[in-house]
């Protein structure tokens, strides 16, 4: 059985259902189908309440795959797991609902160095703009932000006063930086600020795409979103993406259990860093080898398919906390949180409508940082960001809660974590289909965590220079020792589990030895994991850098055939990346309205 459409989605991610939406939205009589491999979420508490967002992930919820890594000497042996939406609207309905937006030179870069005209900040900033509905914009804000769009931003939702303690001790301890009004402007760089959330400040709702741009049209019955279907591979004739064959979602592909769908127009694949560079690779889109040892006849020989995975590497850091509200029973299940779900059912507040990161700060080294980085990290500072001031080497800021899972929550206590992120990691890795057409089977992935020192380096200043905030903000009540390194008997870094109370803002700073430093290491080794910002895998770069589609999005040696999702973007970008993600929609539904004639995008 088949069905004919004029544009198919092989995939329902964030891209896919805004993309998508716009083009319904400028012509209902346009016929479109959206392929998604996990379920829808319209209305569900677990996605619509913001605060439910670490109790989905840590249950292993249906809405991730769950992505295992080889083996790396780089982590201590481990094999990294990084997980990725599976659900209508993709990690918009499931992410940590961040606001973080890209350098304006992340995007410049994507114009200048990888040769993509109309990708760079000043034909992008208009499309994020275009996208929100920012409270109270006026004067410089009006420059880079927007009112009206589809996407709600909060600038409030504060659970506790983690985030007023962070901004209040770094203005007294941190005289190298400064308070930022709007850290996410583009521009701003090297300070502190309030974090802004993808929160509707009215209803308390996640700001999502599924949401936003799909379910809102559910009028048009030419919009037509299947979910819980696996798309096998793309249907290609002669040079030419004509249509998908799809399944259901975790049945096994047995004779007749596979469908088609026919597109007339346009296939875009749409499924994320790793499912999309699958889904060309299934269809005879990749690398030689890859292919032939899938028993794959190869279509289009891009070796760059399932190359240039990009994440950032992250890490929480937990501290005792005293005299301030936590999330900590939202994110772990405790009865109380019926009560905050009772109240944001009432009126779309209170924690229930918050997801505990008010603060942060995007840092650059000063030179007696740079000292502290060492020289694993010289090279990357003089190659990389000594001439791209906006660039940020770490993010640091506070989570109210625990959440770590590995070792448990000690119980009765209230706790807040400092995390800490690398913007740009130097390591990269790769994923590739290793099962011939079985869209189910794992990947064969190589995530690169810490493969070069220089990410480490960044990692034990990030470390450092959070535990040193910490141990000044009001609710700071010691150290929870096993979710630090473990140093020396005798060090000054050494966890005192009998600390308590904050030190002095005037206080020294900890002095660290070669041994501490090591220890450290040792332990992000132990403990660094995925942001879940994976990215890179079908770049948008010239086809003799590895490069899997140009700049129109078109995937090089097939007609008809676009990516559009995170997996294009050719570098990365200092930011959690639904923002991003939305920018690449927007622009790629203009682009797919130019090339079809479509009005009103």
């Amino acid at each position: 059985m088949s069905q004919e459409y004029d544009i198919i989605f092989a995939g329902g991610g964030t891209c896919a259902c805004l993309t998508a939406g716009r083009l319904a939205a400028a012509d209902p009589s346009l016929k479109i189908l959206i392929l998604e491999a996990g379920p829808h979420i319209r209305n569900v508490q677990d996605h619509v309440q913001p605060a439910r967002y670490f109790r989905n992930l840590a249950e292993q919820k249906e809405v991730f795959t769950f992505h295992v890594g080889r083996p790396s000497e780089a982590i201590a042996g481990r094999s990294p797991v990084v997980p990725s939406a599976k659900c209508v609207g993709g990690g918009s309905g499931v992410n940590f609902l961040m606001y973080t937006r890209a350098a304006a030179s992340d995007f410049d870069d994507w114009e200048r160095l990888y040769g993509n005209p109309g990708w760079g900040s000043s034909d992008l900033i208009p499309l994020a703009r275009k996208v929100e509905n920012y409270p109270g914009v006026t004067g410089i804000l009006s420059e880079t932000h927007g009112t009206g769009g589809p996407i709600d931003i909060s600038t409030g939702n504060i659970a506790g006063d983690f985030g007023n303690q962070y901004l209040a001790v770094a203005a007294k301890y941190d005289s190298d930086r400064s308070f930022i009004d709007d850290p996410n402007d583009f521009k701003s760089c090297n300070g502190y600020g309030p974090w802004q959330k993808f929160i509707d400040p009215a209803s308390g709702k996640r700001s999502d795409t599924a949401h936003h741009f799909i379910y809102n049209q559910e009028h048009n019955r030419n919009l037509v979103v299947l979910d819980r279907q696996r798309v096998v591979r793309v249907i290609l004739d002669e040079g030419r993406a004509v249509g998908v064959e799809y399944a259901d979602e975790g049945v096994d592909i047995r004779e007749g259990t596979v469908r088609q769908a026919f597109a007339s127009r346009l296939v875009v694949v749409s499924a994320g860093a790793f499912g999309s560079p699958s889904i060309l690779e299934r269809s005879g889109i990749g690398a030689t080898e890859i292919l032939h040892k899938n028993d794959i006849p190869q279509v289009v020989d891009l070796p760059g398919v399932g190359e240039n995975y990009n994440d950032h590497n992250c890490l929480f850091v937990p501290y005792y906390a005293e005299g301030s509200d936590s999330l900590d029973d939202i994110f772990h299940g405790d009865p109380a949180t019926e009560v905050y779900a009772e109240q944001w059912n009432k009126d779309g507040t209170g924690l229930m409508a918050a997801n505990g990161l008010d603060a942060g700060g995007k840092l650059r080294p000063s030179q007696k940082d740079l000292e502290i980085l060492g020289p694993t990290f010289t090279k990357r500072w003089n190659n990389f960001f000594v001439n791209a001031p906006d660039k940020p080497v770490v993010w640091v800021g506070t989570l109210s809660a625990y959440v770590l899972l590995d070792p448990p929550r000690q119980p009765g206590r209230k706790f807040f974590s400092m995390a800490y992120y690398t913007e740009y990691p130097v390591s990269t890795g790769r994923v590739h289909i290793q099962a011939g057409l079985n869209p189910y089977a794992p990947l064969d992935f190589e995530a690169g965590y810490l493969d070069d020192p220089a990410d480490l380096a960044t990692l034990r200043w990030g470390y450092k220079h959070g535990r040193e905030l910490a141990r000044r903000m009001e609710a700071y009540g010691g150290c929870f020792g096993p979710g630090h390194p473990r140093f020396p008997e005798g060090s000054e870094a050494a966890v005192d589990a009998k600390a308590q109370g904050p030190v002095a803002v005037s206080a020294p700073d900890i002095k660290y030895t070669d041994e501490d430093d090591k220890a450290i290491d040792a332990h992000h080794r132990l403990n660094v994991q995925t942001t879940w910002h994976s990215l890179g895998t079908c770049a948008m770069k010239p086809r003799d850098q590895n490069g899997v589609v140009d700049a129109r999005l078109n995937v090089y040696g097939i007609q008809n055939l676009k990516v559009a999702d995170m997996s294009i973007a050719p570098s990365n970008v200092s930011a959690n990346t639904y923002n991003t993600a939305l920018i690449i929609g927007e622009k790629a539904a203009v682009i797919i309205a130019e090339d079809l004639g479509i009005k009103g995008v």
